[in-house]
């Protein structure tokens, strides 16, 4: 476990973010770790092609600070990620006008033009023994997260532990889907590609949080912080906290837990400011009934039934708003499980392959796709 560090920032202004970065950053060791001459990634979460305000993204102002900050130390800093789509410089040459980051190149920093692919064997691994990479991370001496704090659909939050997914070629993204279903096994592969490149240092952009029907499309939610830490699962433990959710609520958390890298509970964690200060105790959240795991694992057919019950009266799941659906199609396009048939310009979900992946959420570019809670979950819930 590592120290957390929570510092406020009102607003994304130039000066704000640099002050608010350097008072976040000392109390867990600073910038004290970079040498002249370092080069330094900065994996950023760039999950789409869009503007800053809409919360889906790293705001380009914390990474034009970072960037900043690692060139006093005289360092130079790539920014980069690989979201969900082609992995190539057409796409990402969008994605990073779109995000607003020519800002880190008038900073002094880089944009990442290496769209080289790696595949990576790590034994010592859970789930992700062996899994494919954007090389550009190895031209790096050390890898600074500087992630996004938001609701997700198949993981609850997204923060540190889960921007990891973008070291993961975009396309290839799908597969691993597939490879991974269930969430606890998703979960395990994103502990495992946090404990594969080990980042030097997190930093969560918690300025302006996203609330509802995160990742991409739900609603901007002013937290008004910065966190860091050492360790990826402690400053989302720290992050959970913020938005009301328990370990137990956040799938990547429970993971993490149970290899002993975090505490029980956002308590236990050593926290340099006052973490209170900024919790949001309305804060839209996707909630999900993970107790259900426990059933259908064992060697009863009964057993099993009841897990299968107990599935689809209980878990979450996505689910289209007709008054909202363009019909373009893209959750069909990106579904892993090929799951989604076009009807009419109305998507239909085959819940018997589906596999609660969300990507279909995740991607759709009207929010028309929702994580939706079963009745029976939501009067548990009030219970």
């Amino acid at each position: 476990m590592q120290d957390v560090s929570v510092a406020a920032c009102g607003s994304y202004g130039q000066e704000e973010v640099l002050s608010a970065l350097r008072a976040v950053l000392q109390p867990v060791g600073g910038l004290d770790w970079v040498k002249p001459g370092m080069r330094v990634a900065i994996k950023a979460n760039l999950i789409s092609a869009m503007k800053p305000d809409a919360a889906a993204t790293t705001h380009p102002a914390v990474l034009a600070a970072m960037v900043k900050l690692l060139a006093e130390r005289g360092a130079s800093a790539v920014a980069g990620d690989s979201p969900g789509g082609p992995y190539t410089a057409a796409f990402l040459t969008n994605v990073y006008r779109a995000a607003g980051l020519k800002a880190v190149e008038d900073a002094g920093g880089e944009l990442n033009r290496d769209f080289s692919v790696k595949e990576a064997e790590f034994p010592q691994a859970v789930e992700a023994k062996k899994f494919e990479y954007t090389a550009w991370l190895d031209g790096a001496d050390a890898i600074i997260d500087l992630c996004k704090l938001k609701t997700h659909g198949m993981m609850a939050m997204t923060a540190a532990t889960k921007n990891l997914f973008g070291t993961v070629p975009g396309l290839t993204k799908g597969a691993y889907h597939y490879r991974f279903p269930e969430e606890t096994r998703f979960a395990d592969m994103l502990v495992d590609l946090n404990e594969y490149f080990k980042p030097r240092l997190c930093v969560v952009d918690a300025v302006w949080a996203m609330e509802g029907n995160g990742p991409t499309q739900g609603r901007p939610r002013r937290l008004g912080a910065l966190l860091a830490s050492k360790c990826p699962y402690s400053v989302d433990l720290a992050c959970a906290k913020l938005i009301g959710l328990k370990a137990d609520d956040v799938p990547t958390l429970a993971a993490a837990r149970r290899r002993g890298l975090i505490p029980q509970t956002a308590e236990e964690l050593n926290v340099h400011g006052d973490l209170n200060a900024f919790v949001c105790p309305d804060f839209d959240n996707i909630r999900h009934f993970h107790a259900i795991r426990f059933y259908g694992t064992g060697q009863s057919a009964v057993h099993r039934l009841i897990g299968r019950v107990a599935r689809a009266a209980l878990e979450t799941r996505p689910a289209v708003r007709s008054d909202e659906c363009v019909g373009c199609g893209k959750c069909a396009e990106v579904c892993p499980a090929r799951a989604i048939e076009m009807s009419r310009k109305l998507p239909h979900i085959d819940r018997a392959k589906c596999i609660r992946c969300f990507c279909c959420q995740e991607m759709c570019p009207k929010g028309a796709m929702k994580a939706k809670r079963p009745l029976a979950a939501r009067i548990l819930d009030r219970r």
